[in-house]
């Protein structure tokens, strides 16, 4: 199959976006460690296929209703008193209509978002070439994980990967929430794209530091 069928349709779309995405580093492209963020960077979706239990977000007090981003890194808090999430997300869009559900996903609320790592996943490896079990990467656990780890989510971050015509169309007349990146969907399908110098400035410009004119 072609990639050029593969980007005109919805499902094989997502799916080749996190191919691509499962090859990325643990800490998301681009992004340095700042005094703004100096905990752990772990990526949390995409997994590997075979592996069911993936990080997801959720609001208060609700059980069916998630959001399941195509791509997920979690910034995890260094301090167990002081227990809080950063985000980053990335999502493919292949339509306006979808576009705009997944805007209206992450748009400011007056309800806390949460982040839901379960059990299996903080216990699974971090990835192929490394044993170490996700766990002991996240300085708020001191001991191997019995229950889900909920957390409020501190900082929101969403890159969004749009088709060509769309996304030339919403550059020229759209204005992005200062939560929100734009991207073509190229950048997310292309082959080791996460290593392009463009992609990495522009998520690196999605740091929570890159706000400050002299970063503490």
């Amino acid at each position: 199959m072609s990639e050029t069928l593969r980007l005109g349709s919805g499902k094989e779309l997502d799916e080749l976006v996190r191919t691509r995405l499962r090859c990325c580093p643990q800490r998301p492209p681009g992004i340095t460690r700042t005094p703004k963020q100096p905990g752990t960077w772990l990526r949390g979706r995409p997994g590997e296929p075979s592996l069911v239990a993936q990080p997801f977000l959720k609001l208060p007090g609700t059980n069916t209703y998630r959001t399941i981003p195509d791509g997920l890194w979690l910034h995890f808090s260094p301090d167990p008193l002081d227990r809080y999430a950063d985000i980053l997300c990335i999502e493919a869009c292949g339509t306006i209509a979808n576009l705009q559900d997944k805007r209206a996903r992450f748009a400011p609320s007056t309800c806390s978002l949460l982040v839901v790592c379960p059990v299996r996943w903080m216990l699974d490896r971090v990835d192929p070439e490394d044993s170490t079990p996700r766990w002991r990467l996240i300085h708020l656990l001191r001991q191997a994980p019995v229950e889900p780890l909920v957390l409020p989510v501190r900082d929101v971050r969403v890159l969004y990967g749009l088709k060509s015509r769309h996304y030339l169309g919403f550059a020229k007349s759209q204005m992005p929430q200062p939560h929100e990146y734009f991207c073509p969907m190229d950048a997310l399908t292309a082959k080791d794209g996460h290593e392009a110098p463009e992609l990495q400035g522009l998520i690196g410009r999605a740091s929570a530091a890159a706000n400050f004119m002299t970063p503490p």
